[in-house]
């Protein structure tokens, strides 16, 4: 028998995740939210209860199972503006789901999608988009590494001409994919202010968030974003004290799932539009794709190629103002 020598450094591991059928998110917070006061959140997730209670028998009937596991998520803004506290405001959110037959199992901090456990989560999926090059495309727009800019398609030209030339004629901006005629959407990704510091934009961060829902984050190997135990001490008075991710059910089927889905009120669909072309575009983590495929034959599911087409959207009216 001969030995086989291997350098560890050489062999790439990826540590698998516990997966639930679907990932069933059924709210974010932010502050318009918070400021219609304890009856705005109670008509929130009135209005999210019948939709969620659809995306569950959806699932049941996708993957045939009699009880699928599910787990139930929210998110809150702490990142673009932060209100209250965790010990005024948790208690309100738990509430009201309550009073509306919904129990929340994972409390998200939306700040957690940019860096969660010191691990640059926004960045990391920033340095993974691979721009998807339109037909005819000359190289004139910078990439989107450097712009912070990120396309479905080509834009329309920008009609500059040379000295004593002709302009050209104007051009329409044209999708990739199009289907006849073209839905084109250049997405905003981050922003930097005067001292260099970046700004996440909110669907980068919500595309951060979908694809750690479907277990596919990974830093060198090992898993990321992973939920803690809520502290029997209660809700901290700051939000900094507050873990990444919280399991507040304990239990809660598994945070990560082969499907996501996310009952959310209307004005969110523009953004969710964006998180799509941003999932087209990232070149996700192979090793975990591949496993995470392999364990959804096993369970007898066929999840699609395309990580966009894992995630699944119900937009309910906006409770009243």
């Amino acid at each position: 028998m001969t030995d086989v020598f291997r350098e560890t450094t050489a062999q790439s591991r990826t540590i698998a995740v516990p997966l639930s059928h679907l990932s069933l998110e059924i709210g974010h917070l932010y502050m318009e939210d918070l400021e219609g006061g304890p009856d705005r959140l109670r008509e929130l997730f009135t209005r999210v209860r019948p939709w969620a209670d659809a995306a569950r028998a959806d699932i049941a009937a996708r993957t045939g199972a009699a009880r699928p596991r599910v787990s139930t998520c929210f998110l809150v803004d702490d990142y673009f503006s932060r209100f209250s506290t965790p010990a005024e405001l948790l208690p309100l959110v738990l509430d009201a789901a309550e009073g509306a037959g919904l129990v929340i199992d994972y409390l998200a901090r939306e700040s957690a999608c940019a860096i969660a456990d010191k691990v640059p989560l926004a960045q990391s999926v920033a340095h993974r988009l691979v721009e998807s090059p339109p037909p005819g495309s000359y190289g004139a727009r910078p990439p989107v590494s450097e712009s912070g800019w990120l396309a479905n398609g080509q834009r329309s030209p920008s009609g500059r001409s040379q000295a004593m030339r002709r302009t050209a004629p104007w051009q329409p901006p044209t999708e990739t994919a199009a289907r006849r005629h073209s839905v084109f959407l250049d997405v905003e990704l981050w922003d930097d202010d005067k001292d260099g510091n970046r700004t996440w934009s909110c669907p980068l961060l919500a595309a951060v968030w979908q694809l750690a829902r479907l277990g596919l984050l990974r830093n060198e190997g090992e898993p990321v974003l992973l939920p803690r135990p809520a502290s029997p001490r209660g809700h901290p008075r700051s939000w900094d004290e507050l873990p990444p991710l919280t399991q507040l059910n304990p239990a809660a089927a598994p945070f990560c799932a082969y499907r996501t889905c996310s009952v959310l009120p209307a004005r969110f669909l523009p953004v969710e539009h964006a998180v799509r072309i941003i999932l087209d575009q990232t070149d996700v983590d192979h090793g975990a794709v591949e496993q995470i495929t392999a364990r959804a034959h096993a369970d007898g599911i066929t999840p699609p190629d395309s990580v966009a087409d894992r995630v699944s959207y119900v937009f309910c009216p906006e409770p009243s103002r």
